[in-house]
């Protein structure tokens, strides 16, 4: 199979089923920014690769499956409305986010002022990861006939990786830096 197909090269791009739209469409937008959040969440998850400590092959495990899932949130995104998606979205599956967010952030001191993004490569990368989230969050809220568990999903994961940041900072003996007023 050929990486190139020069299909794209006059601006447009193809959704799920084959219709065509441009690469500026809102909807290339919202699934693109997942992307982007996916890859973010490959280089976090390459910064942790070596360690073979039990809490962070947890978070390897933990993101493997939250890749997966957020492949799937994206070409559900890329699938006009009124077809069938291929992979589907079950409320299991926020509350698996919602899970493993109440047992990471009992592990960690409560918050009483905002902290900076930033730690170890890998908590930093996260951080970067949930704001790419965000970004895609806000983008899939302005298509028409979103399924509604793609936004809830979106949201949550933002929650996972704001705990997932500061848990492997901990894990990993980075400081938080609080907000200096």
């Amino acid at each position: 199979m050929k990486i190139y197909t020069k299909t794209g090269d006059k601006g447009t791009t193809s959704l799920v089923y084959g219709d065509r739209i441009a690469k500026n469409d809102s909807r290339v937008e919202a699934y693109g920014t997942c992307d982007e959040a996916n890859s973010m969440l490959g280089l976090a998850m390459s910064y942790i690769a070596n360690d073979q400590s039990p809490e962070i092959v947890e978070v390897r495990q933990v993101f493997h499956k939250v890749q997966t899932i957020l492949f799937h949130v994206g070409a559900e995104l890329a699938t006009p409305p009124g077809k069938e998606v291929k992979w589907k979205l079950h409320e299991s599956d926020i509350e698996a986010l919602e899970k493993v967010i109440d047992k990471w952030d009992a592990t960690l001191v409560p918050l009483s002022q905002f902290i900076l993004p930033g730690g170890h490569p890998a908590g930093a990368s996260l951080h970067t990861a949930r704001t790419i989230v965000r970004r895609a969050e806000r983008c899939a809220v302005g298509l028409e006939n979103v399924n509604p568990l793609v936004l809830a999903y979106l949201n949550r994961l933002s929650d996972l990786l704001f705990v997932a940041a500061r848990y492997i900072n901990n894990r990993l003996g980075a400081q938080e830096i609080q907000l200096h007023e």
